[in-house]
């Protein structure tokens, strides 16, 4: 189905089973909602919600003033238009940082909240970092060849899309955490590089109620490296089930 936001046509699929939760699910940069939807195969007690995030999938790409807050603000819509008072929000590195704001918007309605190699927290820095980012602003400043900086998700995007991106990746929610108090399942690749695994640890001290699980030998898309686990894991938090 296509909800329109903002001018924007965006692609959404709802599971309705009539129940009282939804499950809604929130992809990564780059892919779509059908990277999340083998999760649907298991949690069969709640309603399903997958959005394909613009530009991403069959989404229409954004207007160039979109932000991260942008995004939070179309999850919150979309649950209005299609009645949703109860959910709980699953999101995966970018789907993170949307999960973060809407369960610090949506208190009431958020029952629970999985991050999965979630950004949005402020990155430690090298120094070659900061000297290549002067580096860059000096070529810019002087007109000389800057197309070898940025990293392999910005160089592939269009003229539009790249403020974007850059507003996303610099806007840091660490000051969000402290707001959250909803039961936070935490899941990391131990060998995740995208968002190491420092960042889940910041996560489990700054979210009150909160639970990380590691699984070894994965990477930044845990659930494809140990899928398994993955879904033992996942099922169990959403479900109630403990051990």
């Amino acid at each position: 189905m296509v909800y329109k936001y903002r001018n924007v046509e965006i692609y959404f699929r709802f599971i309705d089973r009539k129940k009282r939760t939804t499950n809604i699910y929130l992809h990564g940069w780059g892919v779509d909602h059908k990277t999340l939807f083998f999760c649907d195969d298991i949690l069969k007690n709640q309603n399903s919600l997958y959005v394909d995030l613009p530009p991403f999938g069959k989404s229409e790409a954004p207007a160039s003033d979109w932000s991260i807050f942008t995004y939070a603000n179309l999850i919150v819509s979309l649950c209005e238009k299609l009645q949703i008072k109860s959910f709980n929000l699953i999101g995966h590195s970018f789907g993170g940082r949307i999960a973060i704001i809407v369960a610090t918007i949506c208190k009431e309605e958020t029952q629970k909240l999985v991050l999965i190699d979630s950004a949005g927290l402020k990155p430690h820095r090298s120094f070659k970092y900061h000297f290549k980012v002067l580096s860059y602003k000096f070529r810019k400043k002087f007109g000389f060849d800057t197309s070898k900086y940025g990293s392999d998700d910005y160089k592939s995007l269009d003229k539009n899309m790249r403020p974007i991106f850059n507003s996303i990746v610099n806007t840091h929610l660490d000051d969000f955490l402290p707001l959250i108090k909803k039961d936070t399942l935490i899941i990391f690749g131990e060998k995740d590089t995208a968002t190491p695994l420092y960042m889940a640890k910041r996560f489990r001290k700054k979210l009150k109620n909160s639970r990380l699980v590691v699984l070894k030998d994965a990477g930044h898309f845990c659930f494809n490296d140990k899928r398994f686990e993955f879904l033992t894991e996942l099922r169990k938090f959403v479900e109630g089930e403990k051990g």
